[in-house]
């Protein structure tokens, strides 16, 4: 007598589940505004630029390494302008901490004309990169926005006051670079406590 081996039916896995990334926005702005700030105080003349070396950790592991990995966690959530912008103003600040510590050291040599020019050209093609940023910030908020309108204007200024080498013109920089410190921290700011409080307490304005 044949026997029939009745199967019960498998169970299905359960599906994965789906991770989830925090939003790496706060820290990214908060590393820039910081690192921004502190230079810029030294830029605007409030402090002795002898003293400007206390930039150069914030500029390799807040400005530099945070942001990028911050522009990491964007790719990651599929955010291309997040990515984009993060990404490279972490290597903005890794750039500014190589260029102040290896390449004007060894440019010292060279005509202060010279050393300007190079300074001058490194931020110049940075306002070029920060500016159509910020026709892509037209579709996030006007906080975001306004750090990169500001960070425009303070790349440009600083820029002509490297080439012309003129003290004054990089004070103006300096002060359009806290106004974009502060822009960035509240941005920063406002997204941590949204985070926390689970609703915006700060508006940013995003775009429709």
């Amino acid at each position: 007598m044949s026997t029939v081996q009745q199967q019960s039916p498998r169970t299905p896995a359960p599906a994965p589940a789906a991770s989830t990334i925090a939003d790496p926005a706060p820290l990214g702005l908060a590393g820039f505004a910081m690192t921004t700030l502190v230079l810029s105080t030294f830029n605007a003349g409030f402090l002795d630029k002898s003293a400007s070396a206390v930039v150069l950790p914030l500029a390799l592991f807040y400005g530099g390494l945070v942001q990028l990995l911050a522009g990491m966690w964007e790719f990651r959530r599929g955010n291309t302008f997040g990515a984009t912008a993060f990404a490279s103003f972490g290597a903005f600040w890794l750039a500014y901490y190589a260029l102040v510590k290896d390449a004007l050291p060894s440019m010292a040599a060279s005509s202060a004309a010279n050393t300007g020019n190079a300074v001058g050209l490194f931020l110049l093609v940075w306002a070029v990169f920060t500016l159509y940023m910020t026709v892509a910030a037209l579709r996030v908020s006007l906080a975001v926005l306004g750090v990169f309108v500001t960070l425009t204007i303070t790349f440009v200024v600083l820029a002509i006051g490297s080439f012309a080498a003129n003290e004054n013109i990089t004070k103006a920089g300096g002060w359009l670079g806290l106004l974009t410190g502060l822009i960035a921290w509240y941005t920063s700011f406002a997204g941590v406590t949204a985070s926390t409080f689970g609703r915006p307490i700060l508006p940013t304005w995003p775009a429709e």
